[in-house]
């Protein structure tokens, strides 16, 4: 994990979260984590391609979800039901693209997919050969946990007219 993909998510996820919510993050110590991921009771996955390349995982317990998605859309959940996992998936979608966006202005270029939602502790995840800076971040609602499993990728300079594409042999 390149640290110097680090910034830009500790700045997105504490802007994002006060605009949306208006809950102050406190950010925890920072670890790397080598072992594979093993998710908590609400996980967002996104993952990012181009200058940078990796996955991105936003956990964080039920209660806390729930508290989210009731200060984003002004609306009381008791269930995390389709709208507050749409909320909590979008949370991370901006906590995401914001970051990216930073990312971009140091010359980083990436794309992000669309986020996917996991539900239920306890999943095991494995990123391969890619480490994880693992953030935990403290509010008013509980614990959000950010997974960087980051890498410097191909250079989002590069496009498919630049790669050169073989020939078949004339007869």
């Amino acid at each position: 994990m390149n640290v110097k993909f680090l910034n830009p998510f500790l700045e997105a996820t504490a802007e994002v979260v006060k605009t949306e919510t208006g809950y102050d993050l406190k950010r925890g110590d920072l670890k790397l984590e080598e072992k594979p991921y093993s998710t908590g009771e609400v996980t967002t996955i996104i993952a990012m391609v181009g200058g940078v390349e990796g996955n991105v995982f936003i956990s964080m317990s039920r209660d806390t979800a729930l508290q989210l998605a009731t200060r984003m859309m002004r609306e009381k959940f008791d269930e995390f039901d389709g709208l507050a996992q749409s909320g909590i998936a979008e949370l991370g979608n901006v906590i995401t693209g914001r970051a990216s966006v930073k990312l971009s202005a140091t010359g980083y270029e990436a794309t992000i997919s669309p986020p996917t939602m996991l539900m239920g502790a306890g999943a095991v995840i494995s990123t391969l050969d890619f480490h994880r800076l693992v953030v935990p971040f403290y509010a008013e609602c509980g614990e959000i946990v950010i997974h960087l499993a980051l890498r410097e990728g191909r250079s989002s300079a590069v496009n498919a007219a630049q790669i050169p594409v073989p020939r078949r042999p004339s007869l």
